[in-house]
């Protein structure tokens, strides 16, 4: 059934558009990873704030609120771009190992903050700028360094399982 819908997806008149263009692809592909930088780059700052690493004399809160929004425009970019790669390449990716791997660390990825968020963050206001932050709240970050970091690895390897 996910082969099947690859290849309809692939099939698709803007899917083969895109992929036969000799021009599309790489600005797709390059704002793909303009987004991806924005998107990883803010979420990183945040991250390293929970690990203690940086703005040690910021509010999580603050840092947050001033760049999560610019997080989730980075987000709103990467994945409407790597939607329409992925629908590009579909066939070819359906088999790909790296491809296979990058989707399933995306998805921990996405549940790494919602639970953050639900849980941990939820309480901020009581360490916001305290020294010592929550283990929950570090590992949370550390997770998030952790699951980008891998998934560019992975979106990187990807073109070498083709």
């Amino acid at each position: 059934m996910l082969r099947a819908f690859s290849q309809w997806l692939n099939d698709l008149p803007p899917s083969q558009a895109l992929a036969e263009s000799d021009w599309a692809f790489p600005i797709v592909e390059s704002i793909h990873v303009l987004a991806l930088t924005l998107m990883v780059g803010t979420v990183a700052l945040v991250d390293l704030r929970l690990l203690n690493l940086a703005f040690r004399r910021v509010r999580v809160s603050s840092l947050a609120g001033q760049l999560l929004p610019l997080a989730w425009a980075g987000f709103a970019l990467m994945a409407a771009s790597g939607v329409a790669l992925f629908a590009s390449e579909a066939s070819k990716l359906y088999d790909n190992p790296a491809f296979r791997l990058k989707v399933v660390l995306l998805l921990l990825a996405g549940l790494n903050p919602l639970i953050f968020h639900v849980t941990t963050y939820r309480g901020v206001a009581a360490w916001d700028h305290a020294v010592a932050i929550p283990a929950r709240a570090r590992l949370a970050a550390a997770g998030s360094l952790t699951l980008w970091s891998a998934i560019i690895i992975c979106g990187r390897m990807i073109a070498y399982f083709h």
